[in-house]
């Protein structure tokens, strides 16, 4: 398949040469753009193709043959892509089943049309018994971390992480409904904050940067509790960290290479 591939396009790039009928100069600049294409150079026949067209606007042959090239790049292209696509997903479905070992992956049929993986380091519900953060990542790759406060309120809806040295960061507000709420049990009264996307704003790097040191979590509402964050909390939200991206990374291998078959399927049609 790959031979014949190869072939057809070699016989293809002949005829296109054999035929142009434009001056020296783009012809030459069409016979380096076959050239850059069979080496697989495909930014530099590209330059060329469209050098053509920029310093001889009227080698009309040579432009049409240009354009004829061009679509043959374009293929080459993303079938490269999908090709590289393919390779880095398995590599990452690899890491991604021994990652997914350290989770335990939770779902309420009733509410979640998604999933959530909480690192098995920090248990989720063990978490609700004091202060702190835990951490947990979406299905879909999407990170967040949760500040808790049990007892009086505070109404929180921010914190701030600060290392030995003084260097820290901070999440933005959340005021968000369904971010930011509230509950009783028999016993006891909580406070949950999600900080997610723009909110949690680098908080997450910070701890997983750092987390073989000291760490305190600032816990700010109507007043601030300091927290000194246990080794188990800088262990889970360090993997729920690393999760995050592998999975965001799988999500755009499978964007992108989409994007090239959808792009190849478009080429396929024009040809017909």
């Amino acid at each position: 398949m790959r031979f014949y591939f190869r072939t057809h396009i070699l016989l293809f790039i002949n005829v296109l040469l054999i035929s142009c009928s434009g001056g020296n100069g783009a012809k030459k600049y069409l016979s380096d753009a076959a050239i850059a294409y069979q080496e697989g150079n495909y930014s530099l026949a590209k330059l060329k193709i469209d050098s053509i067209k920029m310093l001889y606007p009227k080698s009309f042959d040579e432009i049409n043959a240009g354009f004829s090239l061009m679509q043959q790049i374009r293929m080459s292209e993303n079938i490269r892509n999908i090709v590289f696509c393919d390779s880095m997903l398995r590599e990452s479905y690899d890491s991604l089943n021994e990652m997914l070992t350290k989770f335990d992956y939770v779902r309420d049929g009733r509410y979640q049309e998604f999933g959530e993986y909480y690192p098995k380091s920090y248990p989720y519900h063990s978490s609700l018994n004091r202060n702190g953060l835990r951490s947990g990542v979406r299905e879909k790759g999407v990170f967040f971390i949760e500040s808790i406060v049990l007892g009086s309120g505070i109404k929180h809806n921010k914190i701030r992480v600060t290392s030995r040295d003084g260097s820290f960061a901070e999440t933005l507000a959340v005021t968000s409904d369904g971010l930011n709420y509230r509950f009783n049990t028999i016993d006891r009264n909580y406070e949950i904050v999600r900080y997610s996307g723009t909110d949690e704003n680098g908080v997450a790097q910070f701890i997983y940067t750092f987390q073989d040191e000291p760490l305190t979590v600032h816990i700010i509402g109507n007043r601030t509790i300091n927290v000194t964050l246990s080794n188990a909390s800088k262990k889970g939200i360090s993997q729920s960290f690393e999760l995050s991206r592998l999975l965001l990374n799988i999500e755009q291998l499978k964007l992108e290479k989409e994007k090239s078959e959808a792009l190849i399927k478009y080429l396929e049609s024009r040809k017909q």
